[in-house]
């Protein structure tokens, strides 16, 4: 089944450029989301997810009632939600597996789901932007393309990415929004920022560094929060990398300018160096606990617990 816009079928043989002047009121749409100033949202009923993470739940959950995440430069933020049952996952994508990673989420939103039923499935994608690499570019085709050659009817509804959100200082490109949430109860979703971005932050930015794949973190049945364990082998050249600095370190991992902090993605820099120390200690290692990290949110406060799994 195809990817819609209003009811037709996209044309992807055509660059997004046509896409956007054949559906104006997705520009238009896009240019009303830029425009609303980025919302600090607190832990609270959050569930951050990182990159290369994805999480699903429903408007009966009890402990989670917003999903978010942030520090998306080239990264695309999707959010998937079937309007019958409420049923809303939110991903960071990287480009490392986007066809595989949209069939997941895909499949984790349909177990929620009675897609034969009332309801439609629609799909949000906000983040990117006109980077001289290309790479915002790519991962917007290969999101397009992927929902396309999904069995299922998926409509495109929010389309804020790469041209349509990049601002340019000085010659230089550089995202607009960079992080959104999504209330699971309303639907609602806006541009926001996150004080705190855990539980076990640096634990899951491990997760990336070890070049793992898109992980499901959150059971929404059980409302319970899996973190881990993660592999990795041995780091070469590691007393090299322990020894650059924060900003030698970040324009190696993007690829990108720097502009004071106008690239939020710092969180790689600590994670880098902990990791880097951790692989030069063992062969092969594994953070987490022996069989992971479960943690269990507290309801009605900012707190997750843990528990061994």
């Amino acid at each position: 089944m195809p990817l819609l816009v209003n009811g037709e079928r996209i044309d992807l043989a055509r660059p997004t450029g046509d896409l956007i002047r054949a559906y104006p009121h997705l520009e238009e749409k896009a240019k009303l989301l830029r425009s609303q100033p980025a919302q600090i949202v607190e832990p609270k009923g959050l569930l951050y997810v990182q990159q290369r993470e994805f999480a699903v739940t429903t408007p009966k959950d009890g402990s989670v009632s917003v999903l978010g995440s942030d520090d998306a430069t080239t990264c695309h933020i999707v959010v998937l939600r079937h309007t019958g049952s409420g049923a809303t996952c939110l991903t960071h994508c990287d480009g490392s597996d986007t066809e595989a990673e949209v069939s997941l989420i895909m499949g984790s939103v349909k177990s929620f789901s009675n897609t034969t039923g009332y309801g439609r499935l629609e799909v949000h994608l906000v983040g990117g932007f006109n980077d001289d690499r290309q790479l915002s570019q790519k991962l917007t085709n290969q999101l397009l393309r992927a929902f396309d050659l999904q069995p299922d009817d998926v409509h495109l509804v929010t389309f804020c990415v790469t041209e349509l959100n990049d601002r340019e200082e000085k010659d230089i490109h550089f995202p607009i929004i960079y992080g959104i949430a999504v209330n699971v109860k309303t639907a609602e979703i806006f541009p926001a920022t996150f004080p705190e971005k855990g539980p076990d932050e640096d634990l899951r930015s491990a997760h990336v560094l070890t070049g793992a794949p898109l992980t499901n973190i959150y059971d929404a049945k059980m409302e319970q929060l899996h973190i881990g364990p993660y592999f990795w082998r041995p780091f070469p050249h590691v007393d090299f990398w322990l020894e650059q600095d924060d900003k030698q370190i970040l324009q190696v991992e993007l690829k990108l300018p720097l502009d004071g902090n106008s690239f939020p993605n710092t969180w790689r820099i600590p994670s880098c160096k902990r990791l880097s120390r951790a692989r030069a200690r063992e062969p092969v290692s594994r953070v987490g606990r022996p069989k992971g990290a479960l943690l269990v949110s507290a309801r009605n406060t900012s707190q997750w617990v843990h528990q061994e799994s």
